[in-house]
């Protein structure tokens, strides 16, 4: 558990730049536009993100459907940072069903994909479908950790996923 005074990294960095900002202010010259703190990131908040791997466990079955269950609502809420807001009783819930995963035969060829579809709740409500794109590129010990192999390559998705959903979003 973290102590209250402990500092995320972006309030340490906020923190710093303000700082910063504050002891540049005496060198402007009084016709110099006053520089102003940024707002909030964006007009949403996520409260709680899940993620539906049902179709994804009918069409492949475990451990890939399971995989992807352990790994895609850990890449989302990453790379959504900036929205998320844990527990915010306001807040928008991020569900987001995955319907498929193919394991490519590996290079740009033939990539590894993620078919799904995010509906985010609240004001604004938004829904996008979603196909991911990950290239893999085979690695001599993949044939004696094939498993591992194949987990990594199911988080490679995961995150590629994540990414994708946040510029179809526009984040």
């Amino acid at each position: 558990m973290m102590s209250a005074h402990s500092l995320s990294r972006r309030a340490a960095l906020g923190a710093f730049g303000a700082c910063a900002l504050a002891g540049l202010g005496g060198c402007a010259p009084t016709n110099a536009p006053a520089v102003q703190a940024a707002g909030p990131t964006s007009a949403f908040h996520i409260a709680s993100i899940a993620v539906n791997t049902a179709p994804l466990l009918a069409e492949v079955g475990n451990p890939t459907a399971q995989w992807a269950q352990d790994s895609l609502p850990g890449q989302l809420a990453q790379v959504l940072a900036a929205h998320m807001a844990p527990g915010d009783p306001g807040g928008a819930t991020l569900s987001v069903r995955v319907d498929s995963i193919y394991l490519g035969g590996g290079g740009f060829g033939d990539p590894d994909i993620m078919n799904g579809v995010a509906t985010l709740s609240g004001s604004p409500a938004r829904q996008a479908k979603v196909r991911a794109v990950a290239t893999y590129i085979a690695n001599p010990s993949d044939q004696a950790l094939w498993e591992q192999a194949l987990q990594g390559r199911v988080q490679a998705l995961s995150q590629s996923f994540a990414y994708t959903l946040k510029r179809r979003w526009r984040l």
